[in-house]
């Protein structure tokens, strides 16, 4: 039975671990196939970064090619969204059965087919159901590789990996922010779109090359041919050989799926991390759907508003990176207090300050680091409170439950901008949820280390 701290000031980094001592990567000395298993994870998620906020990046334009209205827009941003609350809740959890890196594939695959149907959408219906089906793989993506990355990664440097994973996504968004931001008004938000295809289709082959087998999954569901693979797995990242599989355990049969998210005593922090979740999507989801739009609100001409989304996500690289750093010394659930705190304080200032150029990027810049910082600090956060037999599941439906609140984020945004709010009412409303989302992940119990 695993036991909590009830003072909650337990460190996170011990708590990611694989159960079979075996499985477990060494607790300090990266591997190739360690790094390789990161990097590629790392590109995935730069991939995902793209897919989601191209669509904000090309708003402008679509907006003024279709004559789409805020409250339309709204909610085809919130149709990729509620894709990916599915792809999590639903299709990610499929990974702790079958596999992540068949998953991932599988995922990756749909991307590609949905991303080059946006692309040659006529309509919004059209875009609004191929936009839901990429939510679908980027949902199903983002938990995979956060529950592989956990189990691959050595336990010392865990909780760095994982948040390091999550900066790739900014990564991606902010090249693609200037990729459009160069090309659009030449090739039209089309060719944007089936570019991002293209790419998504081209790094099917490199998963399929480069990406293994969780390690865990092999020991714990033994598919035909586990022990094999798994020594080969154990090898490449300086383990012992096992001789035989380790027996199926019941303490696993009772982990494995929803269940293992509300058993032995995880049911309060699971819901306190849902709440955080929900919160934070709220708030990024807004920003990254809107900040373009809402820096030509504020003043700036649209090519320099499309600049403002893309520096907003350096700082969220910047952000996602630090804060995985620093927990390596200091409690992750108080940092991200810290980062959301912070955040809000930002985003009040680019509401309701009339700034020069530099100094509303200079913002956008902050909000980045901070929002981002904050919310990625969750995917650690999840993988560290559940064992790797429910892995999978719990981050998938962490962040499943939690599109309830990317959802409503920018469509909320959306019917506010139509109703003529004003930006220093529409960012208080919206500096609301990070400070929440900061407080429930401040009071999640995480287990003891074994």
């Amino acid at each position: 039975m695993a036991s909590y701290s009830a003072s909650g000031t337990v460190s996170v980094r011990p708590y990611v671990t694989v159960d079979n001592v075996s499985a477990r990567p060494s607790d300090s000395n990266w591997t190739a196939r360690q790094i390789l298993v990161v990097a590629t994870c790392f590109i995935l998620n730069m991939l995902d970064g793209m897919d989601v906020l191209i669509l904000s990046y090309i708003a402008p334009a679509l907006s003024s090619d279709w004559q789409v209205s805020p409250e339309s827009l709204g909610v085809v941003f919130s149709a990729g969204l509620a894709g990916m609350a599915a792809g999590g809740l639903l299709i990610a959890p499929l990974a702790d059965r079958f596999g992540r890196r068949k998953l991932i594939l599988a995922s990756l695959i749909m991307m590609a087919v949905a991303m080059f149907a946006s692309g040659i959408a006529t309509s919004i219906p059209e875009l609004i159901a191929s936009r839901f089906v990429v939510g679908i793989g980027i949902g199903t993506v983002l938990a995979s590789m956060a529950a592989l990355t956990a189990e691959y990664a050595p336990e010392k440097h865990r909780t760095f990996a994982v948040g390091f994973l999550q900066a790739g996504y900014p990564v991606g968004a902010t090249i693609t922010g200037f990729v459009v931001a160069s090309h659009v008004t030449t090739h039209g938000w089309q060719a944007m779109l089936l570019g991002a295809a293209f790419l998504c289709a081209a790094a099917i082959p490199l998963v399929w090359l480069l990406l293994p087998e969780s390690i865990a999954f092999l020991l714990s569901r033994q598919p035909k041919g586990a022990l094999q693979k798994a020594n080969k797995l154990l090898a490449s990242i300086g383990q012992p050989q096992l001789d035989t599989l380790p027996p199926l355990a019941q303490r696993e049969a009772r982990n494995a799926g929803v269940r293992g998210l509300l058993s032995e005593g995880r049911a309060p922090s699971t819901i306190l991390l849902w709440l955080a979740i929900t919160f934070s999507f709220m708030t990024l989801y807004f920003v990254i759907s809107w900040i373009p739009k809402l820096a030509v609100e504020a003043g700036l001409p649209a090519k320099d508003a499309i600049y403002a989304g893309a520096i907003y996500n350096i700082g969220a690289f910047i952000g996602t990176s630090s804060i995985g750093l620093v927990a390596m010394r200091f409690d992750l659930r108080r940092l991200i207090l810290v980062y959301m705190a912070l955040a809000a304080a930002a985003l009040t200032i680019f509401g309701s300050v009339a700034m020069p150029l530099a100094a509303t990027l200079g913002t956008a810049f902050l909000i980045g680091v901070f929002v981002q910082g904050g919310f990625n600090g969750c995917y650690p956060l999840a993988a560290s409170l559940y064992p790797p037999e429910a892995r999978g599941t719990g981050i998938g439906w962490a962040m499943g439950v939690g599109r309830i609140g990317a959802v409503i984020g920018p469509m909320l945004g959306g019917f506010l901008l139509a109703a003529k709010v004003s930006l220093p009412v529409i960012f208080g409303i919206f500096a609301v949820p990070v400070v929440l989302a900061g407080l429930c992940a401040s009071l999640i119990r995480l287990p003891k280390a074994a």
